[in-house]
């Protein structure tokens, strides 16, 4: 809860965007063209700190990483609130990303190195839930705040928030993981001991099965023969769930208002999709250990490219939200099961944040630089070519996953990073046959 509360807070100044974006042109405040600048700063400033994180995180621990993100994107938001010009607001929301791109780095990766691997998938799942709940709450929020009270709001009460998040958070426990790859073996067993005592509370603990403790691998080791694919890989999933949704979904409400929908209407449009965010990351959450990753990742990726292709062709209201809601539950469970908890996976202990982070600074720059081809594609082709875009690096995907992606579904990160298969044996279809 405590971390699932932090990435709730970052999501929710992720996703502010879209409707606050969609009021500054409406207003005058903005244009198209100055959206886009807008949106790059913020992954820019997320590249940054997804950058800096990896890096941090694994030299430092991830508990101090997190806290620092969360402390530099509330401060900022509650400046972005008081930005007399778009030029100062644009400048503010860089420094947001900063805390932003390091917050969904070190939240998922911390949270793995918890959980066991039985129950990781449904758990690291149940976490993107938590955080993608962040769309409904920030696109109803939109709603009913903007139009009254106005879009400084938003950034007011999300920075508020994390402060608050930040005070709550000063306590966490430190990756035990983490602090074994180190070297820390009595902190490490100090804090598993405390995990002990309140699992032994409900039954007695089941026994201790020695593990080897691996050497320490060395960040040019990401380039290396045994780590190289998964970074190509992770990369591509990284590249593509950026573009999916902030080079489409994110775009959504301006694409709307400038095919001469009104503001309120829009929002409303946007909010009726974003419910299938918590929802896409909760259907994931039950396939997640049940299934191999890389089948579930590319029956979702067939789907989701399925309604990208739809979209342009969609007349009604209706048929924009039933579209719109079907692209947001797979692109979401995607990020569940893609990004927050299979690239993690990808990577050993000493090396995760930093893998992490790396095909992380991918999909940052894809966001930054996918916004300046959204505007363009746009204007010279709609949306339909926007949604060939998309549909197109949807099929790449599915490609890479099938072709690179190893099953990491019931194996301990220990065995995912050694490449040993000691999981119970599992069936054509990846269900376990023990």
């Amino acid at each position: 809860m405590l971390i699932g509360t932090g990435m709730f807070i970052d999501a929710c100044d992720i996703y502010l965007a879209p409707g606050v974006l969609g009021a500054l042109v409406k207003s005058g405040w903005s244009d198209v063209a100055t959206n886009a600048l807008f949106l790059s700063a913020t992954f820019g400033g997320m590249l940054v700190g997804t950058l800096s994180s990896g890096f941090i995180g694994d030299r430092f621990g991830r508990r101090f990483s997190y806290q620092i993100n969360l402390l530099i994107f509330g401060i900022a938001s509650l400046l972005g609130a008081l930005a007399p010009s778009m030029k100062i607001l644009i400048g503010l929301r860089f420094i947001m990303g900063i805390g932003l791109g390091a917050e969904i780095v070190v939240g998922y990766a911390s949270l793995s190195e918890f959980i066991p691997r039985t129950v990781r998938g449904k758990y690291v799942t149940i976490l993107a839930a938590l955080t993608n709940l962040a769309v409904v709450v920030a696109g109803f929020g939109g709603v009913l705040i903007i139009p009254t009270i106005g879009w400084r709001y938003m950034f007011a009460i999300v920075g508020a928030a994390a402060l608050v998040v930040w005070f709550m958070r000063k306590n966490m426990p430190e990756s035990p993981r983490w602090l074994e790859s180190r070297g820390r073996f009595a902190e490490a067993e100090t804090v598993l001991s405390g995990i002990e005592r309140e699992v032994a509370a409900g039954g007695a603990l089941p026994p201790v099965v020695p593990v080897p403790i691996p050497s320490p691998d060395r960040f040019r080791d990401l380039f290396g023969p045994r780590l190289r694919g998964r970074l190509l890989l992770g990369a591509i999933i990284s590249a593509v769930g950026s573009a999916s949704l902030y080079g489409f979904l994110s775009w959504v409400p301006t694409f709307l208002v400038k095919e001469g929908i009104t503001l309120t209407t829009s929002l409303w449009f946007t909010a009726m999709m974003g419910l299938g965010a918590p929802l896409g990351a909760l259907l994931g959450s039950f396939v997640a250990d049940r299934f191999g990753r890389p089948r579930v990742i590319c029956a979702f990726t067939l789907a989701e490219a399925a309604f990208g292709a739809a979209y342009p062709f969609v007349g009604t209201g209706t048929e924009v939200m039933v579209v719109g809601f079907g692209l947001t539950l797979c692109s979401f469970a995607l990020v569940a099961i893609g990004y927050a908890l299979y690239i993690p996976e990808l990577f050993p202990t000493s090396l995760r944040l930093r893998g992490t982070a790396m095909v992380g600074s991918v999909g940052r720059l894809t966001g930054m630089s996918v916004q300046f081809a959204v505007a363009s594609t746009f204007g010279a082709f709609g949306v339909e070519g926007v949604a060939t875009g998309l549909v197109c690096m949807l099929l790449v995907q599915a490609a890479a996953v099938l072709l690179l992606g190893p099953n990491t579904s019931d194996r301990s990160l220990e065995e995912i990073a050694s490449n040993t298969e000691t999981a119970p044996e599992r069936d054509r279809h990846g269900l376990s046959t023990t």
